[in-house]
């Protein structure tokens, strides 16, 4: 990667590594929500994908 920044004459930064601060109890009603819906974003953004998959 940093051969593809310096071509074009850019100088390679290191960047610190960004820790989760946040915790998520996906216990109980309000978990399962959090999950079903995220699960139903997944699958629509990369329905094909899936797809392609099930036919392997």
């Amino acid at each position: 990667m940093n051969e593809k920044i310096q071509k074009y004459g850019v100088q390679p930064v290191s960047r610190p590594k960004i820790r989760a601060t946040k915790k998520l109890d996906l216990s109980g009603a309000y978990g399962q929500q959090i999950v079903r819906s995220e699960t139903k974003l997944v699958i629509r953004t990369h329905k094909n994908t899936f797809t392609k998959l099930a036919d392997m």
